[in-house]
């Protein structure tokens, strides 16, 4: 009960926790090329992310849902940005170059731009905010010649930089020596850090950095450094009518599926195919669930996904239940049928699982777009479908046989049928 409470918390009201995607609400879809310049003269997947992060951002500006932003080989990138109903807009801000400027902020306004998101994000809508408060820009990402995660002498992360105008930076540090030199790209705020010394050509940033700060960071700076003009190659608008219909087949088509499942289980193994509808419930609040707490975004490969895991759940229970009417027919007791049972399915339920993770993982690790989709919703609903059959149903057929709530061998589908004779009963 705590489980379902928690899960039903997470995803309520739906409306809102669950995001869906381009196919089915409607938005518009658009695929860059990246160009190289004179600077630039191959695309590396450390330009794609750079080109990558500055877009997301920009994006996200709009206010509209979560962007989802695909690579395409190793020089696209495919933007998707449901529910957005001015194109023309979001092809004015993917054209636009990140800009990235350094000023001198006072102390207080760096402590409240960390703790504050909306005043430090402020800057980015009308120019106030953390941007505001802070002096004039005293040096820009054009000034910057690169950015990359490294290591100090002690081990801890840290970033190096490299400046392409030595002496205006060394003359910036000697200047504002001790002070917060501020980075805002976008004119959100990025990061801040105290000048300890007279920097020229080679820099570092250091302090209590993670790994993945350190390379968000790196990102950041070189987003603005190195931006790479880019070319939109497509473009497609898709219509909200088109998504909700979409959204309603196939929503449609999960409910009688999942209704088929339900009245297919309780027919054919009676009180344990109960049992299992009431876990295949819970297995659907979890991936729901997860869906809500990851910020996933639903695309209808993805309820395809979905709705083939939950025919994986209903495999396993078949698995054990099949292995539950065999002990009963061979003159197992209620308990020890239900034990062994579990016991002896459980290698061939855990092999048909694991191979369905593992072919969902690859295709989540190589697949571009929605492909990524389907496998991410197969992947988790394939591990919460072994829980629920492993743990969930068994917790409930616990439940009712031991407490002798129902002891007929026929409301667990086995009856009506003798047990096995003398020399099979020998062997097993």
């Amino acid at each position: 009960m705590a489980l379902v409470g928690l899960c039903i918390w997470a995803i309520v009201p739906i409306q809102q926790k669950i995001h869906l995607g381009l196919d089915l609400q409607g938005g518009a879809r658009v695929l860059l090329q990246l160009q190289t310049t004179p600077d630039v003269k191959t695309i590396t997947s450390d330009v794609q992310n750079q080109v990558e992060l500055v877009v997301e951002k920009r994006v996200n500006a709009l206010g509209v849902s979560e962007p989802v932003i695909t690579k395409v080989g190793t020089d696209r990138l495919l933007v998707e940005v449901p529910a957005l109903k001015n194109s023309d807009e979001l092809e004015r801000l993917l054209k636009e170059s990140a800009v990235l400027d350094f000023k001198i902020c006072p102390p207080q306004v760096v402590t409240r731009a960390d703790g504050d998101k909306k005043y430090a994000e402020q800057g980015a809508k009308d120019g106030g905010g953390a941007y505001k408060d802070c002096g004039p820009v005293v040096y820009t990402g054009a000034e910057l010649k690169s950015a990359h995660p490294g290591f100090g002498q002690g081990g801890e992360p840290q970033v190096d930089f490299t400046t392409k105008n030595p002496t205006k930076f060394a003359t910036l540090t000697r200047d504002h020596m001790l002070q917060q030199l501020t980075i805002f790209l976008d004119k959100r705020y990025v990061s801040s850090a105290r000048i300890e010394g007279i920097i020229s050509t080679d820099g570092m940033i250091h302090g209590t950095f993670t790994e993945d700060q350190v390379a968000t960071l790196a990102n950041e700076l070189n987003a603005g450094a190195l931006p790479v003009p880019t070319t939109i190659i497509s473009k497609d608008d898709v219509g909200p009518q088109l998504g909700k219909e979409d959204l309603v087949k196939s929503l449609y088509a999960s409910i009688v599926g999942l209704a088929l499942v339900l009245l297919f289980m309780a027919f054919v193994y009676r009180l344990p195919g109960v049992l299992a509808d009431l876990a295949l419930f819970v297995y659907v609040l979890m991936l729901l669930a997860l869906l809500s707490v990851a910020h996933a975004v639903l695309t209808l490969p993805g309820i395809a996904g979905f709705v083939l895991s939950i025919g994986m759940a209903v495999d396993a229970n078949v698995l054990i239940f099949e292995r539950l009417k065999e002990e009963l027919w061979a003159g197992k007791s209620l308990r020890a049928a239900v034990k062994i049972g579990f016991q002896r399915a459980f290698s061939s339920v855990f092999d048909s699982h694991f191979t369905t993770i593992v072919g969902a993982g690859v295709l989540y690790v190589l697949g571009t777009g929605t492909v990524k989709g389907f496998a991410y919703t197969l992947f988790w609903g394939t591990v919460f479908s072994l829980l629920t059959a492993v743990v969930i149903t068994r917790f409930f057929m616990d439940v009712v046989v031991d407490n002798d709530l129902v002891t007929s061998k026929g409301a667990y589908g086995a009856g009506g049928k003798l047990a096995a004779p003398g020399p099979l009963a020998e062997v097993r």
